[in-house]
Order: C-alpha cells, then structure tokens, then sequence
C-alpha cells in the first residue's frame, strides 16, 4: 500500500471530532541522540567556551532535563497523562560514548525518567555484549519487535517486542522496529535475526489488540521514508514516533525539513501522525495525541522545541557532566590546527554530493598510506558525523567528526571492484543512506535518475599529474576503513580484497595529523571530483 500525505480536507474533518474525545496523551520524545550528553555547537560538535559565552549552544542533558522535567511536572499538576519516549540510537558520537561506552547514557536517561526506548542500530555499535550491559543497568524496558533474538544468549529476554505503559487509567501500546539494514550498518553479529518492519508491527498490533490494548504508538528507528511506510501499511498504529534519518519535522519553523506531524492516510482513511525530532538533542518532541472513547485517535498536534540558550541546565546534571568530561578535557582541548572557514560535514551533504568534510578526510587517508602503492580512498559518508566551524580546530572536534574508533584498513581491488563499489555507495541516496563515497585518487560521475546499479556514468583514477579511465581489469591499492573493509554499509565487495591490513592508525589520529601537518590554517575545498548528474 502507498502512503499519501493527509490532505487540508481530512484534515479538518479530523480535527472537527475533537469534541467527543476523552483522553489526551502527551508525548514527549528525542530520538538519535548520539551521546551528545555535553551541549553542541550549530555544526554539532561539542560546544566550546567561546560558544558558551556568546549563549551559542544547544541541547546536552543537563538541558533536556530542565525541559522534559518542566513539561513533564506542569503537565502533570495540570491533571494531564505524559509518557517520554526515546527512538534510539544513544550511542555513538563523542568522547563520551568512547571513553563509558553507554554508562554514561544509561545514567542520564535513568536521572530523565525515560518510560521506554527502542533500539538503534549505533547500539550495536559494540556488537550485542554493550547492549546488553545497557539494558541492564536502565530503569525503563528497551524494545524492538522485528528482532528474532531467540538465538543470542546475550539478549533473549532482555529486549522486548513491545511494552504496555499504564498512564492515566489507560493501556498504551509501545511497539517498535529497527532497520534490516543494521546488519550492514552496525555490528548486530550472526545470531541477531532481522524481520520485516511492516510485518512485525502488525503482529505486534494484533497482539496488543487481543490483549484488549486500543492505543498503540510505534516507536521505531527506521527513517522517515520507511515511517511514513509505516503509518500507511501497519492498521491499529494511533501515531508513529521515529529516528534514524535525523529529521526535523516542525510546526512552526520556516527551516524544517517536514512538517510535524507529518500525517499519512490509510487505505481505510485512517489518519495517522508521524513525528520525529532531529538529532543530537537540538529539539525535544512534544506530540499531543487526544482519543475517543472507544480508543480511536482524533486529534494530534505538537512541535519540536529548540534546546538553546534559553533553556537552563540543571546545575547537578551540569556538574556530574563536567565529572565525567573531566579525564578527556586535556585530550580534546588539544588544538591541531586552523580552519579557514567552516568545513561542511552536515550529513544533508555528505551523503549526496561531494562535501568538503569528505575531502578532507579521504585525502587524508590517502596522504598516510601513499608510500605503500595506494592510490585510492574511500569513506563513507555517514562515517562523518559533524561540521567543523572556522577557527581552532580541536582534538575534540576531531573526534566529533570521526566518533566510532575506526581504524585505517588497506586491501588490493580490481577496477570492477572499485567500479562495483561506487555503484552501491551511491544506490542508496534518496534514503540518506550512510553509504554514499567520498573519495580521492579518484573522480567518478553518476546519475542519480539511473536504476541503481547502472548510476555510475564514469571512473576516473590518477595517473602522475593526470586522469585515466579506470581499468575493470587493472588491480589498484585501496584504503578505506576497517568498517567498510568488512563489509559494512554494503561494501561486500570489500571483503574480497587481496592483501587487506585492517589494523591501521586510527582514522581520528590520521586526521588530525594530517591537519596538523599543513603546518597553519586548512582550507576547506570540493573539486569536482564527485558529479551527480540528474
């Protein structure tokens, strides 16, 4: 079934209904947090003490937990029901995660009062074992129900297929799905088994349903394209609450990426919200679901709202913060060298076109291993995971950019490898998808109306001050990271390479030496060495 966007008509027919409902829900929700526990900057670093002073900061939280406790207790006092929902991925993305390795996360989502999480797929990050120490140690159930987890000993029993909240005198039905193609993007290991999203919420729902339960809220980490999906496909979902693409839907702000909620109709006409709130703890959800009687959804509204300056930070939050961030200040304070301007990494950018973030770091790998007969890079563009503003560059934004410890990896491919590489790095683009390739040594045009598996248009490689088209045939040396030397975002191909070393330097510590060796201030450029062709 296809989903469509509700249209200005239903809409209001929906809306008139009000007058007959009986119990409203408020949901408060964040989703791909990414251990943003210390605030970010606009670019979504680690937010620095200039920034501070000029009250440029956002989100971190210490500040999530002054908003969501003072919705949550006005709410409260004001006689109305709240839940607070988290849509996965906690993990991964600063020294915080690299240094607690999720502790630090489950102690504050335990100080917030979270009522239920699903999984994302960046806490498989450290396969099953770190999921599993997290779940045991927070205070609120962590469901997916399209994992088969019958298999690990690690995991069955620990994560659920869904949870029923009572609030209010009322069941409320959390049911959830995780991507199938965390197997490519994460470390979920063989006995982590992945079902249809569509099929499982649906028995899901049937089994809520003949446990009597009649409001039923999927909290998944999909993406938006596969929400929408969702809400279209799955009858008995009330509301969808999503993560993954790292959308900001808004119902107020000009700069949105979607509206909020963004609804969807069901072949039957059922109208049913969908929400997300951005990333990194910028934006706090806050989703108003009102039902009849009889449990049927007739009224939803709501809006992200902006975690800035404006928003206090709990002052004993703040301190057990500044505890924890004690060790690793040294380390990222450390300055290593200049940008001249700001270097884009925005995943927007860097999972679609050439993006001067991917530069930087693809010539960087290629610059540490070029004595050894490389002469191509390739890096995904979701391993990059933030901008670097103009000024100082520290260890600490360093690691912002390249959180997840991955380490430099070389192999021998031949062109129809490498051309076979690029055909799915840039499969995927309309999703966002992490996979797309920044690269260097190497310009290649595609086009992005083509079928995937026939976008690639064109393959050039270096050849002394030159290009040459590249050889099918002809064995090259590659470096790329360990992840995608292992097949991760899709790079099977990878996996067959002749002569692969997976134990390089760490790709952070490649960057920031490169940087530092420029000796000055880096300039930030793209070149044309990726050319999408619509």
């Amino acid at each position: 079934m296809t989903a469509r966007l509700l249209c200005g008509a239903a809409f209001t027919a929906l809306m008139a209904t009000q007058a007959s409902a009986d119990y409203t829900l408020h949901v408060l929700h964040i989703n791909d947090m990414h251990s943003r526990i210390e605030p970010i900057n606009a670019f979504g670093s680690t937010c620095s003490a200039d920034d501070k002073a000029e009250n440029k900061c956002f989100g971190g939280v210490a500040r999530l937990y002054t908003k969501i406790n003072e919705l949550r207790d006005a709410l409260t006092a004001a006689g109305e029901n709240v839940i607070v929902l988290d849509a996965g991925d906690q993990f991964q993305g600063s020294l915080m995660y690299t240094t607690y390795k999720g502790a630090a996360e489950a102690e504050f989502m335990n100080a917030i009062g979270f009522d239920a999480m699903a999984v994302g797929n960046h806490e498989f990050d450290d396969g099953p074992e770190k999921l599993a120490e997290f779940v045991d140690v927070v205070e609120f159930p962590v469901i997916s129900g399209n994992l088969d987890l019958s298999q690990s000993n690690l995991l069955n029993g620990k994560v659920d297929n869904h949870v029923v909240l009572e609030v209010g005198g009322e069941k409320i039905g959390i049911i959830s799905a995780l991507a199938t193609d965390t197997v490519e993007t994460s470390s979920p290991g063989p006995n982590v088994i992945f079902q249809d999203e569509i099929d499982s919420l649906a028995a899901d729902v049937a089994t809520l349903q003949a446990e009597g339960v009649t409001k039923i809220i999927a909290l998944t980490h999909v993406g938006l394209p596969k929400d929408i999906d969702i809400a279209g496909a799955v009858a008995g979902v009330d509301a969808v609450v999503g993560g993954h693409s790292h959308t900001y839907l808004s119902s107020s702000d000009p700069a949105r990426q979607g509206a909020y909620p963004t609804w969807v109709s069901q072949g039957d006409g059922t109208l049913v919200p969908v929400v997300q709130a951005g990333a990194y703890s910028k934006y706090l959800g806050h989703l108003e679901l009102t039902f009849d009687d009889a449990g049927n959804l007739v009224y939803a509204a709501g809006d992200t709202i902006v975690l800035d300056a404006s928003v206090e930070e709990n002052p004993e939050i703040a301190a057990r913060v500044a505890e924890l961030g004690g060790p690793i200040e040294e380390l990222k304070a450390q300055v290593v060298g200049t940008a001249a301007e700001m270097i884009e990494g925005d995943r927007t950018v860097c999972r679609a076109v050439e993006c001067p973030m991917g530069n930087l770091v693809a010539d960087a790998m290629l610059d540490r291993v070029r004595d050894q007969g490389v002469t191509i890079a390739i890096q995904n563009g979701g391993g990059l995971r933030a901008s670097i503003d103009a000024g100082e560059i520290t260890m600490g934004e360093v690691l912002t950019v390249l959180p997840f410890q991955n380490t430099l990896a070389t192999f021998e491919a031949t062109g129809q490898m490498i051309i076979d590489a690029l055909e799915n790095g840039v499969s995927q683009v309309e999703d966002g998808a992490g996979r797309f390739p920044q690269v260097a040594g190497l310009k290649y045009s595609w086009k992005a109306s083509n079928e995937p598996g026939s976008r690639i248009l064109d393959v050039m490689v270096a050849d002394g001050d030159g290009w040459v088209p590249i050889d099918p045939a002809t064995v090259y040396g590659v470096v790329t990271n360990d992840y995608m030397r292992n097949g991760g975002d899709g790079y099977r191909m990878f996996r067959e390479g002749m002569n692969p070393y997976d134990f390089g330097p760490g790709l952070e510590m490649v960057l920031a030496d490169y940087i530092a060796a420029m000796g000055g201030t880096y300039t930030p450029y793209i070149d044309g060495r990726i050319v999408r062709v619509e």
